[in-house]
Parts: structure tokens; C-alpha cells; sequence
């Protein structure tokens, strides 16, 4: 556990991280996730490096709010130079770090040759990470599995982790489980192979130098402060995202830091400006509101408040207005 003597400013953000979650960790999310943790590390969705080369818009890609520090950019691809091309752009547009995905083991993702199949290609893997440490000055981190398919025996994740360091990953995140490229979805690869923690505490023993995370199956905060007794780091995904006021505690449990200790009604609030000026934007109410429901739980009539802040904030017309009256009512309810 962390000591309450150790200086805030001493924790490395990576400390407690929000993994990267497509359709899920989009800027209206890590926005309401910046309310409740100032400190932890936000990953931004994965963007591919072959769309950001092409693209037409690439604010629409990149742009964050600045609260959003700090923040790691989840790039994919197999491209070294597109790779190294989107790195340079991810610096110059201010994020802090930048995480190149070797995890998902979608099919679409795997037919674009990136993501977890690339753990079969480790070559591919520090030619690409070269690239981007060439690119630009700031850190460059890996997500990935265990291994794939057949390709997972402990020497072989070793093998991939040191190609990987030498070709100048900072940091690794592991999601302690291996990954089926064929027979599972992507769904299915969270939860049916099994978690293999050990396998993770192994690596971390054989190669204590490295900076190791660990990912998958970490749901609370006592989760985390257990994995940080062995690891640099804890990452959590769908628990922070299905279930964000259960995790108001990480400035004080996991830094060390005093925090406001904000009701749902307050949090809502403070995203209030934010959700002014994305509408003022021609943005929609819902890409907002779809994120704070997650909020409404465990509390009397939450089901009703909920339904009532989804079917109002899908409206043409959904204004500011329907998130300060869910908010007063959450206040009147002691919420």
C-alpha cells in the first residue's frame, strides 16, 4: 500500500490508470472521469495511425479538453512510419504520453494486422516502437496480452517484453490473460481466458528494472492497492466505466491526496460548462448524458432518473437544462 507519507507530486500518474475502451473512454467521458480523480492517468479510445495520416479532420481525432491531464493517446497500426507520423502529431498536440495497442484481439482490428497479432510479430512491434521514439520526446508505452493463440509460454512474453524495451518502450501495461484470435470475440477474450496474475508477478520478478502495469479483472480500489503491493501500476477498465462515483476515493487512496468528497449532484455540476460549450458546438446532449447515467446507481428511484435522463437528453432539442434538473433533483435526494 502507499504510503500517506509519500509526496503526491513523487506518485507517477500511471499508478492507477482508465484503459482505453472503444465506443467507451471518448473526451465527454474522460471529462466526467476528471472530476472524480484529478490524478490518474486517462487513455483516450485507440485511433489508428493510418486514419490520422489520412484524415481531413484531424481535430475531430485528436482534440481534448484541457482538463483532461493527464492523458495518453492509444495509437494502432503496423506502419513504423505512419506510426512515427502520429506520434509527432500526438506530441505537438499536447498529450502527455502514447500508448501503442497490442491487446485487441478484434477481427477487424487483427485484419488491419495491429493490435493483439502483433504479438506474433515482435520484429514488426520494435520497428514500429523505434520509429516513435525517434519522433517525438515524450513516453511511449505498450498495452498487450500474455501472448496469442499458441504463442504464450512465459519465455516467449519475455522474449517479446525485452524486444520491446530495447527498442524504447517506457512502460507496459499486461492484461494478465492470453488472447484467442480465432473462436473468441473481443468480449469473450475479457473474460474467458483465464487471469493469470502470477504469470505477470513472474515477468515483474525476472525483470525488475521494467515498469509493469497490471490489467484486467481489477474492479475496486482495493483491487488496485493489492496489485500495487507487487506491480508499478493498476489499470482499470469496464469497472471505472459501468461504475464511475465508485471510484471518487483514488485521489486519497491511491495518491495519497486530500479531495473534495463530491456528491453525484456536485459532479454533474462541474461538467455542466463543458457540456455549455460542446452544445454551443452543434454537439448532441446524449454523447454526454449517456456517460453521466452510469453515475445514477445504488441510490432510491435511480431506474426512473435514469430513464428520465435518457429518453430527454435523445431529444433534437436536449439542452443544458435537463442536466441541472436531474442534479437538483440528486441534491433533493441527498445524492
Amino acid at each position: 500500500m502507499i504510503s500517506n507519507s509519500l509526496k503526491t507530486n513523487e506518485i507517477a500518474n500511471y499508478r492507477l490508470s482508465i484503459a482505453p475502451m472503444m465506443d467507451c473512454t471518448d473526451r465527454h467521458f474522460r471529462v466526467l472521469m476528471r472530476h472524480i480523480t484529478k490524478k490518474s492517468l486517462l487513455y483516450t479510445e485507440m485511433i489508428v495511425a493510418q486514419a490520422l495520416h489520412y484524415s481531413k479532420n484531424r481535430n475531430k481525432l485528436l482534440d481534448f479538453d484541457e482538463i483532461e491531464h493527464p492523458i495518453s493517446i492509444q495509437l494502432g497500426g503496423d506502419n513504423p512510419n505512419l506510426l512515427g507520423e502520429a506520434a509527432q502529431m500526438a506530441e505537438d498536440w499536447g498529450y502527455d504520453e502514447i500508448n501503442l495497442n497490442i491487446g485487441c484481439p478484434s477481427p477487424k482490428v487483427k485484419s488491419g494486422n495491429f493490435g493483439a497479432c502483433l504479438m506474433g510479430e515482435p520484429k514488426t512491434v520494435a520497428n514500429c516502437l523505434e520509429k516513435m521514439k525517434k519522433s517525438c520526446n515524450i513516453p511511449i508505452t505498450v498495452k498487450h496480452r500474455l501472448g496469442i493463440d499458441y504463442l504464450d509460454s512465459d519465455n516467449y512474453l519475455m522474449q517479446f517484453v525485452d524486444s520491446c524495451s530495447i527498442a524504447g518502450a517506457d512502460r507496459f501495461i499486461i492484461h494478465a490473460r492470453k488472447a484467442w484470435l480465432n473462436g473468441l470475440n473481443p468480449k469473450e477474450n475479457r473474460t474467458i481466458p483465464p487471469l493469470q496474475y502470477e504469470r505477470v508477478e513472474k515477468l515483474k520478478n525476472n525483470r525488475p528494472e521494467l515498469i509493469i502495469e497490471l490489467n484486467g479483472g481489477i474492479n475496486t480500489i482495493d483491487d488496485c492497492i493489492n496489485a500495487l503491493k507487487v506491480f508499478d501500476g493498476a489499470m482499470v477498465g469496464r469497472a471505472a466505466y459501468s461504475h464511475p462515483f465508485a471510484w471518487r476515493q483514488i485521489d486519497s487512496m491511491i495518491y495519497g491526496q486530500q479531495q473534495e468528497n463530491l456528491s453525484r449532484s456536485e459532479i454533474i455540476r462541474k461538467v455542466i460548462p463543458f457540456a455549455e460549450k460542446h452544445l454551443k458546438n452543434e454537439g448532441r446532449l446524449w454523447q454526454i448524458s449517456k456517460h453521466i447515467i452510469n453515475m445514477i446507481e445504488n441510490i432510491p428511484n435511480a431506474k426512473i432518473l435514469r430513464q428520465e435522463l435518457s429518453k430527454k437528453s435523445q431529444t433534437k432539442d436536449a439542452d443544458i437544462s435537463i442536466l441541472k434538473k436531474i442534479a437538483q433533483q440528486l441534491e433533493d435526494a441527498g445524492h
